[in-house]
């Protein structure tokens, strides 16, 4: 049984396997950090938050200093769709976000039938006359 556990990430139960929701791309060991087994983009954070203010003229520009601050993103080494993406300290192990407990994850699967897509509830709309609740 397969179980979903983010956007772009499953769980093989029967494989202890971490797996991409994309293209089926087996990563790893659900043992370990599912980043392991990721391509992995060591972005300038620069590139991302360009300086609001002239670095000519000012030291400090809003733009995040490379020096204190690195910004991962995580690609299926497959398909190339980007899993994760995080802020690090440079020099700093990736973090470790999701740490499964696979054999509590399996006795809670194991009555269920497995969910191949995300449970999508029903769509609401909203009375714009009347005003439930909250009020300014």
């Amino acid at each position: 049984m397969k179980v979903l556990m983010t956007e772009y990430l499953r769980i093989d139960l029967d494989k202890e396997t971490w797996e991409c929701r994309v293209c089926d791309h087996e990563i790893g060991p659900a043992t370990t950090n599912y980043k392991e087994g990721m391509l992995v983009y060591d972005r300038n954070p620069r590139d991302v938050h360009p300086p609001v203010i002239d670095p000519e003229r000012y030291e400090y520009t809003f733009s995040p200093d490379p020096e204190w601050i690195r910004i991962l993103e995580y690609y299926c080494p497959s398909c190339g769709t980007q899993v994760e993406a995080e802020y690090a300290i440079p020099g700093h192990p990736p973090l470790y976000d999701m740490e499964i407990d696979l054999p509590a994850l399996k006795a809670q699967w194991s009555k269920r039938e497995e969910v191949k897509e995300p449970v999508v509830g029903p769509e609401v709309e909203l009375d714009r006359g009347h005003h439930h609740g909250h009020k300014h």
